[in-house]
């Protein structure tokens, strides 16, 4: 089942075979007020639905503290796991340090396979 794509200028995403692709645009520097807009658009997009979701973190080139350790709280609201995909070392170093430091309060794994984080994923639905 599909659903239709939302957007804003942070990311967009959709909702495919019950979970939630998640996707940030390039070159982005995330604060804290990027991050609750980000969550904010997406509880509302999820309709009070919890998903697992797959979070494409390939165009972020920071995330400040505020915005992690808001994004490890009130960003794992209406989530039953997160996959990160990864590829820049930069990009790759972030995530870990948010995995680790910030301790998000669902099960969180990075991936630089989409299948692979896809295939954790569907233990989720």
């Amino acid at each position: 089942m599909n659903t239709k794509l939302f957007e804003n200028e942070y990311a967009k995403f959709w909702i495919k075979d019950q979970i939630l692709f998640f996707e940030y645009k390039a070159d982005l520097v995330i604060d804290l007020a990027a991050a609750q807009r980000i969550v904010a658009d997406r509880i509302q997009f999820q309709h009070e639905v919890a998903y697992p979701i797959f979070c494409d973190i390939r165009g972020v080139v920071n995330f400040d503290k505020a915005a992690r350790d808001y994004l490890a709280q009130s960003g794992s609201v209406l989530t039953k796991a997160v996959g990160f995909l990864v590829h820049q070392k930069v990009t790759q170093t972030i995530a870990t340090f948010y995995v680790n430091i910030n301790k998000p309060t669902v099960p969180t794994q990075l991936f630089e396979d989409k299948s692979a984080a896809l295939a954790f994923l569907s233990n989720y639905i």
